[in-house]
């Protein structure tokens, strides 16, 4: 219990000391907690139609304005920003911790596993994945096909994090506390997981933050294209998508949803 609590003591002081990292994820906390708690005491939901304000420009009654059916455009880009935020923190999760495991193994042990897997990172790597997402990701309208969009996206975001935590392991691997502990006896998954990712683990948390951003943008882009989210559900890709026609006309239909995803 020690030895965890010194751990975790160790990678929350060096994640702190990294301000940026601090400010990434107060604010990704803020917008995560804000789309799922302010539906609550809106007085419309995402589904309400209003047929007496359609179209309506931003008012008192609609502060974001509505859209073609009359439903309210701020409800409507909180329950976007549910799913593609829900989909990005799923999408880092995992992707992160494929990176963590495929790097610290890769680079701590070295030889054929070292080849092996960095052969799987070089050819995913070349893989054109967001096309192949597109065509192997069915129209998402339930949560059996958005589990299936998750693990596609996390399948194909990894490789880059993974050859960061290998360089770093390989650095690791040569100081004194890893040889001591391989002089007296531990086993190699303990030095991974206690000695090696405690030591990297401010970088992973950096580095999940910034895949939640990317996981994000490729969802909303796979949602615009008409390959993600898709209505009756609603996603910051799919807003977009139905704003752009009228984004001359009526731009607060595109503007809004367009901004948030900025």
């Amino acid at each position: 219990m020690a030895d965890f609590t010194s751990r975790r003591t160790l990678v929350l002081r060096r994640f702190a000391r990294n301000r940026f990292a601090v400010a990434s994820l107060i604010l990704l906390v803020l917008l995560f907690v804000g789309c799922y708690t302010l539906p609550a005491v809106l007085p419309y939901s995402y589904e309400d139609l209003d047929f007496t304000a359609l179209l309506q420009p931003p008012s008192a009654r609609h502060w974001l304005g509505t859209n073609a059916l009359g439903q309210d455009l701020l409800a409507q880009i909180l329950r976007g920003m549910q799913k593609s935020m829900l989909i990005g923190v799923c999408v880092a999760v995992i992707s992160t911790g494929i990176a963590a495991t495929v790097g610290s193994v890769s680079g701590y042990f070295g030889g054929w596993r070292d080849r092996v897997l960095m052969w799987l990172v070089d050819l995913l790597l070349v893989v054109p994945s967001f096309i192949l997402i597109a065509i192997v990701t069915p129209r998402t309208k339930d949560s059996a096909n958005i589990v299936m969009l998750v693990l596609l996206l996390a399948g194909f975001g990894w490789m880059v994090s993974s050859r960061m935590v290998r360089g770093m392991t390989m650095s690791l691997r040569e100081r004194e506390f890893i040889r001591a502990a391989r002089y007296m006896g531990v086993s190699s998954r303990r030095i991974i997981v206690g000695h090696v990712v405690p030591n990297v683990a401010s970088i992973l948390i950096i580095d999940a933050a910034l895949n939640v951003a990317s996981a994000i943008l490729a969802e909303t882009g796979l949602s615009f294209l008409g390959f993600g989210i898709q209505p009756p559900d609603v996603s910051l890709g799919t807003l977009i998508a139905n704003g752009t026609q009228s984004a001359t006309t009526f731009p607060w239909v595109f503007l809004f949803p367009a901004g948030c995803w900025c």
